[in-house]
């Protein structure tokens, strides 16, 4: 990756791809803008193909600028991009983006507009986010204004394009409560996000998969989200980004170390082409530059050791399921945000324990005796539950049990389960 320009995020993803290299990236964000730049450096310098991110504080991603501007930047969790200005953030970057190291802004924002501006003005290319997915898990926006905004912000980016940039978004959907969510509802979550940005002018995009509680499931799951992006989104740039697991992480260090392995052996064995790292320290603390190198230099690693191969997987009609979601959604309007506010309102869409005022909350999930995340109680999604049939309503303990189900299998030495036997198989 070369080249003394300003390089495009998604065009460095697809020259590592095509060298075989898995990207890992970090979640890092630091409210000095001379340790931000510094963690920047340290990611380009890792021993890893890696892009840079920026994650903006909490301040920021409410848009609470007056109490940002007081704060003076004491105490924030993260890089206040809008009230920092620009003359600070274009140090912060100056001779960062060279070599193909580009940078991913992160954020959390429903209210994106005055993210947007401040990364239009410093000719940044890529953020994250969506309507729904950094809306309904996160706060009280109402999800009518939340798209709204989206939509204004993302026209907004996709005019980066005539600037001569490749302005790139990527879909947080199949994040949305990810460790109790049946991954049917994150894949078609995930691309509708996709196809919300392409009906508003982006034509380069990442659609997102969280690691979940069994290997197995979440391989199904990535072959379902690259074959339903092919489908959905053929017209426009595409690559797929995995999260390591996001829930309860492992106490131990050695059990951290295990499932940060098993996050990068299954981003290559699914095919994704990028990876967001995590490190032990985010359960308790902002990690520090040296320990996201060492996660990144640790999941890169075990990435290059990995090999890609065709493994079969099962077809449990986990792509069956997102794809009917999917076109439900789009059969109530043509305007892809009005589609998404109709469906949560008639329950087509219905995350599981979200209590969000447009969610419906009827849907219910559970992890089975194999580890699979299992659908109770569908509500009114038009897909039938997979769950036993007759069983007991899911509880407070059923919940705790999930929660620390991956935490407690990784901390007693446990690693990726085996792929079962299925009726049907599909290639990766």
């Amino acid at each position: 990756m070369n080249g003394s320009a300003v390089p495009s995020f998604a065009a460095a993803v697809s020259v590592a791809a095509a060298r075989g290299e898995l990207v890992v990236q970090p979640r890092m964000g630091f409210a000095d803008a001379g340790r931000m730049r510094t963690g920047l450096l340290a990611t380009r310098a890792a021993n890893a193909a890696t892009v840079g991110t920026i994650t903006l504080d909490s301040y920021t991603r409410v848009g609470d600028f007056a109490t940002l501007r007081g704060a003076g930047g004491a105490g924030l969790n993260g890089y206040p991009i809008v009230t920092a200005g620009r003359a600070v953030t274009s140090v912060l970057l100056a001779d960062v983006r060279t070599g193909g190291f580009p940078v991913q802004v992160r954020h959390g924002s429903a209210g994106p507009e005055p993210i947007v501006e401040a990364l239009a003005d410093l000719s940044v290319d890529a953020t994250e986010g969506g309507p729904v997915s950094y809306c309904l898990p996160y706060g009280r926006v109402p999800l009518s204004r939340s798209v709204h905004s989206w939509a204004t912000a993302t026209r907004r980016f996709a005019e980066l394009a005539g600037r001569g940039l490749t302005p790139h978004l990527e879909s947080f959907g199949g994040c949305l409560l990810g460790q109790l969510c049946p991954p049917a509802l994150l894949v078609a979550v995930s691309v509708l996000e996709g196809m919300f940005f392409r009906q508003h002018g982006i034509r380069s995009v990442s659609l997102s998969l969280t690691q979940q509680t069994s290997e197995a499931q979440d391989l199904e799951a990535l072959h379902a989200l690259r074959t339903a992006a092919a489908a959905y989104l053929s017209d426009v740039d595409w690559h797929v980004v995995l999260y390591a697991y996001m829930g309860v992480y492992p106490r131990t260090p050695d059990g951290a170390a295990r499932l940060r392995a098993s996050s990068a052996r299954l981003a290559v064995r699914g095919g994704a082409e990028r990876l967001i790292v995590k490190t032990e320290a985010e359960a308790y603390r902002i990690p520090t530059i040296a320990e996201n190198v060492a996660a990144l230099e640790h999941s890169g690693a075990v990435a290059a050791a990995t090999v890609p191969g065709r493994t079969p997987v099962p077809d449990t009609g986990l792509h069956a399921q997102a794809v009917t979601l999917i076109d439900a959604v789009l059969d109530l309007d043509a305007d892809l945000g009005k589609a998404l506010i109709k469906a949560f309102a008639a329950g087509y869409l219905d995350v599981p324990y979200c209590l969000h005022a447009d969610n419906g909350g009827r849907t219910r999930s559970y992890v089975d005796d194999a580890g699979w995340l299992r659908w109770s109680s569908v509500g009114a999604m038009p897909i039938r539950p997979d769950g036993a049939p007759g069983r007991d309503p899911v509880g407070s303990s059923d919940l705790l049990t999930a929660l620390s189900y991956t935490r407690d299998r990784y901390d007693e030495g446990g690693e990726g389960d085996e792929l079962p036997v299925g009726a049907g198989v599909a290639a990766l």
